[in-house]
């Protein structure tokens, strides 16, 4: 136990020492690596956490860590709240394309795979999960498959995804929501999903955190899941700056990273690694203010191929009026949109949106876009689960898809029965808008 404290207090001091110099900004995705996370996933039946996943990826849709498993209910017939009318997901008669699409953002639901309120069918899906043991609520994704028009319904042909952060807490700013990271400040919203705490406050400091998110302003992270883990390698996403292609060197935040021994991975297209470029990062050691990259990969990159199909959730930058932004490093006019989730005037630097559209030379032209926070203002949180119900032990002690449920508080609603009705194997729709210690607590169930 002494040895065990004397080796978290020292890598403490070795990054508090680290991240004393400033920087820039940064984002990556791809081969596998790095350390396993705990926590139940989304498919597990029982009351127990996943086991310690290890650096393989998935090879198929059960590799999803069960997310994709049917647990008794029908991953095809029942809508999620993202508008699926409930026909089911597939190209007979739900008016899904045949070719693929890139979804990217946040796991806000199962049943079988909900991003962006975006319902998939994902029983043929190949995944690659890394640093977890499978999907869980929060997860940053990249979702390959074609869905409809509408961005309600889809299938998913490849999941990828990796966490995004990974470093100890060096400090906390509690009025504004945020926190610092690897030289990188974390902001974090309703939707933020907190795996094993109450919230910020319950964080303490020099713990070592696992962070999935997605990619603002260059030196910023929106947090869509935190968990605690111990001491283990780095893990670092933000936007590149400051490229020095003879020094093999960039910066992320408020650190530099020297990639001089690093493989680099994921590029499409032949793209090269330029300022701006969105990155993950992988690093087993550091030195003050640095990072020695092992791993620089392409932070879930999108094929730019004329008029693919694009949805994207992130936080607005660059923006010069909605016929020009930027959502997670990608050019967006969202013109001629429908803009729903509050007035267009709204819409802004720092806002966070989800975005769909088709590519136009380099530029994504966005039919969709839908305000989910606003700065100062909040908005809404929406997780969603579809599925049986199993290790019931009360209506505040439950899971589906192997998410912990909390539906006993006031309030919520039920339709075509009671929280009486709930037990092992009931199918239900679940919905609710926060996650704490990693229970999602419930506002409404439908027995289905």
């Amino acid at each position: 136990m002494k040895n065990q404290a004397l080796r978290i207090g020292i890598f403490a001091l070795l990054v508090a020492s680290l991240l004393s110099c400033g920087g820039g900004g940064g984002g990556g995705g791809g081969a596998a690596f790095g350390n396993a996370a705990g926590g139940a996933s989304l498919a597990s039946a029982g009351g127990s956490p996943a086991p310690t996943a290890d650096a393989t990826p998935s090879g198929n849709g059960n590799g999803l860590g069960g997310i994709a498993a049917d647990d008794g209910s029908s991953s095809t017939t029942t809508a999620a709240s993202g508008g699926d009318d409930g026909s089911g997901v597939g190209s007979g008669g739900t008016g899904v394309s045949t070719a693929d699409a890139t979804g990217i953002g946040a796991v806000d639901g199962a049943g079988s795979i909900i991003v962006n309120g975006l319902r998939y069918e994902t029983g043929s899906a190949v995944g690659h999960i890394e640093d977890a043991a499978g999907l869980q609520l929060g997860m940053s994704a990249k979702v390959t498959g074609p869905v409809n028009a509408d961005f309600t319904s889809g299938i998913a042909r490849r999941v990828d995804s990796a966490a995004d952060m990974r470093g100890p807490l060096l400090s906390v700013d509690l009025a504004q929501g945020r926190f610092v990271v690897l030289g990188t400040t974390v902001t974090t919203d309703e939707a933020t999903v907190w795996a094993d705490a109450t919230g910020l406050a319950a964080l303490p400091p020099g713990q070592t955190l696992q962070i999935w998110g997605l990619p603002a302003a260059p030196g910023v992270l929106r947090a869509t899941r935190v968990e605690q883990r111990d001491p283990a390698a780095f893990i670092l996403t933000g936007t590149v700056q400051n490229l020095d292609a003879i020094a093999r060197s960039f910066t992320l935040g408020g650190l530099v990273v020297d990639y001089g021994s690093a493989v680099l991975s994921g590029s499409l297209d032949g793209r090269p690694l330029s300022d701006g470029t969105i990155v993950r990062v992988r690093a087993d050691s550091a030195s003050p203010g640095r990072l020695a990259a092992t791993l620089v990969q392409w932070w879930y990159p999108v094929p730019m191929a004329e008029g693919s199909t694009v949805q994207l959730a992130g936080v607005i930058t660059d923006f010069a009026g909605t016929g020009a932004l930027r959502v997670l490093g990608l050019q967006v006019d969202a013109s001629s949109a429908r803009i729903t989730g509050g007035p267009a005037g709204a819409v802004g630097n720092g806002v966070k949106v989800e975005v769909g559209g088709k590519l136009s030379g380099g530029v994504l032209k966005a039919t969709q876009l839908k305000i989910r926070h606003i700065p100062g203002t909040g908005g809404p949180a929406s997780f969603d689960l579809i599925g049986t119900v199993g290790s019931f032990r009360s209506a505040v002690d439950f899971k589906v898809r192997g998410q912990a449920v909390n539906a006993g508080g006031p309030g919520v609603l039920f339709t075509n029965g009671t929280a009486a009705n709930l037990g092992n194997g009931v199918k239900v729709h679940v919905h609710g808008a926060q996650v704490l210690n990693g229970v999602l607590t419930a506002t409404s169930v439908n027995f289905e």
